[in-house]
């Protein structure tokens, strides 16, 4: 009969060893010396005129006070002249038509470029590089290029349309206030293209080939291969593009004062534009804060509800 030996009784397990108290201030320290000059940097450049701009819509700001350093509290005089102005109204609707009109037209060209340079044929380098120049061209000599194709009666685009028989006047795309905020965005959707197509074409890159294999196994199609497939892989580059196309078109401004002035008849005045016109061009500073403010209000905003609707990818073990 066998018995049974009692296992010898296990050793309490002993608590993890803390580190000395110095050791521990050290440690602090260092962190808050990597932290700093970060901290530092977002004060001084993003913190402090951020503070300016807003102390400034409350003050009668005007050239003067550059000489005389004195800038009167007026409450909200700015704020109450910028709301009841007309043209700030105005630019608002047309700051927001241009961004959507902007930001659909060069993602989706964008997406079907990338979608299409990702199979291998001959020449895509060399077609891609040439669809990358007007992303490289300074923004005002492309405007003023497109100023120049399309004038009513000599430009180029009129011409063709001329030719083709679609016009006989040629369409009025800067002179006519119902068609120039139109021409305006087909203009910025043709510099936005590489941008969008660049990126997008990086993050299907990265999509692996093993999913394409499996969705073509299952009998998936190339649709619902794109749907299922593509655009869940592809949504953190989505994302990304999006809010930095966001962030750039809500604010341009050298382009509309290169391709229209913001006219004709104020068509195409923007939030930039005003803001722009309210401070540089009527001298007063106070007003155009307000404009600018609002900016950035709308900027934080879009900026917030990115993060919630996007909160997911930023949990902890994500």
């Amino acid at each position: 009969m066998s018995t049974l030996t009692p296992a010898p009784p296990r050793a309490a397990a002993r608590p993890p060893a803390q580190a000395p108290a110095g050791s521990r201030h050290r440690q602090t320290l260092f962190r808050w010396l990597f932290v700093v000059p970060a901290l530092g940097y977002m004060a001084l450049f993003f913190g402090y005129p951020l503070v300016r701009i807003i102390l400034m819509s409350f003050q009668e700001y005007t050239p003067a006070t550059y000489f005389t350093g004195e800038a009167p509290f007026n409450g909200l005089d700015n704020w109450r002249a910028v709301f009841s102005d007309q043209l700030f109204t105005d630019a608002l609707w047309h700051t927001a038509l241009f961004t959507a009109g902007s930001l659909l037209g060069q993602f989706t060209i964008g997406l079907a470029l990338a979608v299409f340079f990702s199979r291998r044929f001959r020449l895509a380098g060399l077609v891609r590089a040439v669809l990358l120049l007007p992303w490289l061209v300074p923004m005002v000599v492309s405007a003023v290029v497109w100023r120049r194709i399309l004038d009513q009666e000599h430009g180029v685009l009129n011409s063709a349309l001329r030719t083709l028989g679609l016009t006989d006047g040629g369409v009025p795309w800067l002179s006519s206030p119902s068609v120039a905020l139109l021409a305006a965005v087909l203009v910025n959707i043709w510099i936005g293209i590489p941008f969008n197509m660049v990126i997008l074409y990086g993050g299907l890159q990265e999509i692996p080939r093993e999913l394409y294999e499996a969705a073509s196994l299952d009998g998936a199609g190339p649709w619902r291969t794109f749907r299922s497939v593509t655009l869940p892989m592809l949504r953190p580059v989505i994302t990304v593009v999006l809010v930095l196309g966001f962030m750039s078109t809500v604010k341009i401004l050298d382009l509309i004062l290169a391709l229209t002035d913001g006219g004709p008849a104020d068509a195409t005045q923007t939030l930039g534009t005003v803001t722009y016109q309210l401070s540089f061009l009527n001298l007063d500073f106070g007003q155009g804060a307000v404009v600018g403010n609002v900016l950035i209000l709308v900027s934080a905003v879009f900026a917030v509800l990115y993060l919630r609707a996007n909160r997911s990818d930023f949990a902890p073990g994500k």
